[in-house]
């Protein structure tokens, strides 16, 4: 089985497992170890003296500042790890919510294996292969955890394993997974590179926009593990680094203002008769305009700047970097297949050197640039079998910002590694009970005006208090021109999920009762929580105020059916109102999932949808509770559904923000007022 083709059974196997374990995101979670008003910190130290571990330690041997402040040790704990477990022995996590919580073990160990697809060769994964499993062997314990990555992975694909029998199986079955030296490439984009601008043997463009997009995708990689990690858990995390090295490549002016080739020729498509452009006896043609387009992305590309955030994105994580370039110390970058000049070549293998390098230095870890590979991957094993946890209640500000660490020890010739920083919680805002000091001046009339514009898009989250068996959110607005509809996203409770499929009745009435306007029905799968459906009625509504009805009629339920209500208040055509929330984080297997539940954690992504019945540019900013900016960025764009519909959406990262509540304001241009503005609130909970 090649190395692609297992990605497919891990992605497989995660997606089987998320659809077991649904949208979970309301239950109760794992909470970080920030108290309410103290920030307790643990800081994992790794002491050595001339390389080797030193075993006994004392709390009264560490000094431990904040911000170069002292602080006090509170906890002290020394861990010694062996691999002595039989493999039978170790339990495996058996669903995404276990690894999960396994995660959260201060005890244990967390190890990634980041297979470098693109700047390994077929030799080097080869001759890693051994090593790499004996050193598992040796630094697994049984209550450790390890996964395996490539560059093509998402870091929520990662399965975490405790046997290394699992680790070693798939090294095996996949080798050799080495790609850098192939000459004829799998990844079908690179091969329409070659086809655009001939073999990368030949042709120094389609050569470097490989080399380019691989680099790229590696850092991105990456960059997306460590922050994954950082939210997984607050302990240290190692990452080995299976890889030749990069060239951090930089804008170049070169590849960016390189001829325009001659496009490949016209020919038909096998099988489908029509015109295509490229090699004719292929069935995927080449698209020229893509690889245009993408020799002007990677000509500006600019690595370098990326990887400085890969390292302090790392430092904030507590990851350190392990690299190990499985060629040992190689005497010429490119392969002999494929030779440059001399003093290229030399330049490249010393970019390639100094980026491991600076990789572990830069992270507490150890680049591994040696012939005796299994000898400096034992000198790692040993580093990381033995190590103190200390815990401390910071004497600094719930401020939000990351605060740096610095460990001594007292002892003499004792060099230390310990985690850089963290980054601070906030304490939660103030409720509006607590800010109801009288104002120095009577507000205008635009100030209040406001003030009641905020207090009732933030009335929603005072909803929170007690769980109810489904809830729902709901937006109005005009695809056509005289036929309203009304979308809607319900979520129901994790006591109401079933083992079989629930159905729900969504009826559109007039506040004031009387016949249904329109009635329409959803389904949530065995096992989910969530629907979106959409109520069309039939004949024109004028606009008027509405309320939106679900009821659960399905699901095997010997209860009366629970019910939940949204009132809305349909303006004219062709403006529109109220607002859908999706989310994706870790427990949604990354998948953007509709939510009626407006309580997040950090961990998660907001994506807030407006429907727009007309044209026009959009904007969207964070507000804090009280309409003030922030200078958090919000992502905001237009799309076109096929119901005619127009939506303006909203997507924001929520790693940055402390405990408390928080507006989303989308705007449209040429709307004066509140026409064509929108308050969504949502409350960070953790």
């Amino acid at each position: 089985m090649t190395i692609k083709s297992g990605r497919v059974a891990v992605a497989a196997a995660i997606a089987a497992a998320c659809a077991h374990a649904a949208f979970l995101h309301s239950q109760e979670q794992p909470r970080p170890t920030f108290k309410t008003e103290a920030n307790y910190v643990r800081v994992d130290v790794f002491p050595t003296r001339d390389g080797v571990p030193v075993d006994d330690l004392s709390a009264e041997d560490f000094e431990v500042f904040e911000d170069k402040v002292p602080q006090k040790i509170d906890a002290f704990q020394h861990i010694v790890v062996r691999a002595h477990a039989a493999q039978d022995a170790r339990r495996e996590p058996n669903t995404v919510a276990e690894s999960r919580v396994a995660l959260q073990d201060p005890n244990a160990r967390v190890f990634v294996l980041f297979l470098d697809v693109g700047h390994v060769d077929v030799a080097g994964s080869h001759d890693i292969r051994k090593p790499l499993v004996d050193t598992l062997n040796r630094v697994i314990g049984e209550d450790d955890l390890v996964a395996v990555m490539t560059p093509e992975m998402a870091a929520t694909d990662l399965t975490f394993a405790r046997k290394t029998t699992t680790i070693e199986g798939f090294l095996t079955r996949n080798w050799p997974w080495g790609e850098r030296d192939r000459l004829n490439p799998l990844d079908p984009v690179e091969r329409s590179y070659e086809a655009c601008y001939g073999s990368q043997q030949t042709s120094p463009v389609a050569a470097e926009l490989i080399a380019r997009r691989r680099e790229k995708q590696t850092l991105d990689a990456l960059e997306d593990l460590v922050v994954y990690l950082r939210s997984a858990r607050e302990e240290r995390k190692t990452i080995f680094a299976i890889t030749d090295g990069w060239r951090l490549y930089r804008p170049s002016a070169a590849l960016t203002n390189a001829g325009r080739p001659t496009p490949p020729p016209v020919g038909v498509i096998p099988g489908t008769g029509r015109l295509g452009i490229g090699d004719r006896d292929s069935a995927n043609p080449v698209h020229f305009t893509d690889c245009e387009r993408d020799r002007l992305a990677f000509g500006a590309l600019d690595d370098a700047s990326q990887f400085r955030t890969l390292l302090d994105e790392a430092n904030r994580a507590n990851a350190s970097f392990y690299p190990i370039d499985p060629r040992g110390l190689a005497v010429f970058d490119s392969p002999l297949s494929n030779p440059q000049h001399l003093d290229v070549d030399a330049a490249a293998l010393r970019e390639r050197s100094d980026a491991l390098r600076t990789l572990a230095e830069a992270t507490d870890g150890t680049a591994i640039i040696t012939n005796d590979i299994a000898g400096g991957l034992r000198r790692i094993v040993d580093a990381v079998s033995s190590y103190y946890l200390l815990g401390y209640y910071s004497s600094g500000k719930l401020d939000g910002k990351f605060h740096a660490i610095s460990v001594r020890v007292k002892r003499p010739g004792v060099q230390v590694r310990a985690r850089r920083g963290y980054l601070a919680a906030r304490p939660a805002a103030p409720s509006a009970v607590a800010r109801t000091s009288a104002p120095t001046s009577a507000p205008s009339i635009a100030e209040a005006g406001e003030r009641e514009a905020i207090d009732r898009a933030l009335a929603p989250l005072g909803n929170y208090g007690r769980d109810l068996p489904i809830r729902i959110q709901a937006a109005a607005g005009w695809p056509g021109a005289n036929h309203p509809v009304f979308w809607v996203v319900g979520e129901l409770a994790a006591a109401q999920m079933s083992k079989e499929a629930t159905d729900v009745e969504l009826t559109l009435t007039q506040p004031n009762g009387g016949p249904a306007e329109a009635t329409a029905h959803a389904r949530i799968e065995a096992g989910a929580r969530t629907f979106r459906a959409a109520i069309a009625p039939a004949e024109a509504l004028p606009p008027d105020d509405y309320v939106v009805r679900a009821r659960i009629v399905g699901g095997g339920r010997a209860t009366p059916a629970p019910v939940d209500l949204f009132r809305l208040a349909l303006p004219a055509s062709p403006d529109s109102a109220g607002a859908l929330v999706y989310l994706r984080g870790p427990l949604t297997c990354n998948h953007e999932v509709p939510t009626a539940d407006l309580r997040f954690r950090r961990s998660e992504h907001l994506l807030v949808e407006m429907p727009f019945g007309a044209a026009g540019e959009v904007s969207a900013r964070l507000l804090d509770r009280t309409g003030k900016p922030l200078p958090v960025p919000v992502a905001s764009s237009v799309r076109d559904d096929a119901d005619g519909s127009r939506w303006q959406t909203a997507r924001l990262t929520l790693a940055p923000l402390a405990v408390g509540d928080y507006l989303i304001e989308i705007r449209r241009a040429g709307h004066a007022g509140d026409a064509g503005r929108m308050l969504v609130a949502f409350r960070l909970i953790a």
